[in-house]
């Protein structure tokens, strides 16, 4: 794994969440001043939402090459638990199918 993809989820979550940030900073700026008129707690959570609106598409345009490389981070960790997976399943049904050929040569010897 190169070091580009190493910690690209912790990248992009930090970078994403920074971008909410500052979108809330502004928001919250913008409602001080008037420029968004908002009063008590309700506007609070309105400049929530509108930062939370603003940053979503600010982050899909700004971060796609960090949310790429998380994209790649997954996947080979999720295909390597995968061939793992299918390795162990194999190897325990050699080993089913090796005690069950032993218990037919078993019984075949008796006959």
């Amino acid at each position: 794994m190169s070091s580009r993809t190493s910690h690209a989820t912790l990248r992009y979550t930090s970078l994403r969440a920074s971008i909410f940030l500052g979108c809330l900073l502004l928001a919250l700026l913008l409602g001080h001043f008037g420029v968004i008129p908002v009063g008590g707690a309700s506007g609070v959570i309105f400049l929530v939402l509108v930062a939370g609106l603003v940053s979503a598409p600010i982050s899909y345009v700004v971060l796609s090459r960090q949310r790429d490389a998380m994209s790649e981070q997954i996947a080979g960790k999720v295909g390597g638990l995968r061939d793992r997976t299918a390795q162990r399943i194999a190897a325990r049904n050699a080993e089913e199918d090796a005690a069950d050929d032993a218990a037919r040569a078993a019984v075949a010897r008796q006959d």
